[in-house]
């Protein structure tokens, strides 16, 4: 019986406090640091050669999918009523309500440092430290809104946009992509500064400290904002019923992409799972 992915801004006092319990005891038993040195692992930009899978790439979506149930796995071994809850950031944009409250994640970092100081993940609680990283921080930093040059949250209307898109990826198939719903959605555009970020790009810039990076995932926000990512997906999949992940086969030896991309059929590193094995989820879970 598939289980149900809440809203984060509805979920009860038993609930919240189930799912930070949760996410705490992985952490204590070391297996949250695993998944942060995955993602750091697999986060391959286009200025590298190899195979891209996480990001600017076809596979941002599922691979972020399977990543997510990896973890709600975790933590459902922990207690079976925990699912991951959605921060949907076109309708919950302040800073003084969910997901950022003293009983859930936590609110913004200080000032001089950025050192989140509230809220069961501050490292003051002897819970929280960073142990996987890609600067010597040992706390957890955030600077919503980004003070010193303010940039405001993806619109409902950024998502309508990417919605409205109705071919999944296109050629070149990485972060130039000009069409498609995946780079629409996954944010990568051109121009200098805050323009230069969409979607979920901007999102991830404007929480800022350890969401700015490949260590996004020591910020436990990341995983609310990847299951509201994945409800767009979702919504995307049922409004154009008729299209499906994009390159449905391997771009070939004269491609640029050739064995940088991951098709339709073909595996997606780390797991033994496809793209296509990956599309429908909807025994697994829905969203409310």
């Amino acid at each position: 019986m598939a289980y149900t992915r809440k809203d984060v801004t509805t979920l009860t006092a038993s609930e919240r406090r189930r799912f930070v319990n949760a996410l705490l005891e992985i952490k204590r038993r070391g297996e949250y640091d695993e998944f942060v040195r995955s993602h750091i692992d697999y986060y391959v930009s286009d200025g590298e050669g190899g195979l891209r899978t996480a990001h600017m790439a076809p596979s941002f979506l599922p691979w972020h999918r399977r990543f997510l149930l990896d973890l709600e796995n975790a933590l459902r071994r922990v207690d079976s009523s925990v699912t991951v809850p959605y921060w949907d950031w076109t309708r919950a944009r302040s800073v003084g309500a969910a997901p950022w409250t003293k009983d859930l994640l936590g609110g913004n970092g200080r000032k001089s440092d950025r050192q989140v100081t509230t809220g069961p993940f501050a490292y003051s609680t002897g819970n929280w430290t960073l142990k996987e990283n890609i600067t010597d921080s040992r706390f957890l930093t955030r600077d919503l809104g980004r003070a010193a040059n303010p940039i405001e949250l993806p619109t409902k209307a950024d998502v309508d946009g990417a919605l409205s898109e109705p071919v999944y990826d296109v050629s070149p198939w990485d972060s130039t992509s000009n069409r498609g719903f995946r780079n629409r959605l996954e944010g990568w555009g051109t121009g200098r500064g805050s323009a230069a970020w969409r979607t979920h790009n901007r999102v991830h810039r404007w929480v800022g400290g350890e969401m700015l990076g490949g260590a996004s995932v020591n910020d436990p926000v990341f995983w609310m904002h990847h299951a509201f990512i994945d409800l767009v997906w979702t919504r995307w999949q049922q409004r154009h019923r008729e299209h499906r992940y994009l390159p449905a086969e391997p771009p070939g030896p004269g491609s640029r992409q050739y064995r940088r991309v991951v098709a339709r059929h073909e595996k997606l590193p780390p797991w033994n799972v496809t793209p296509d094995q990956l599309e429908d989820v909807g025994r697994i879970y829905r969203y409310a």
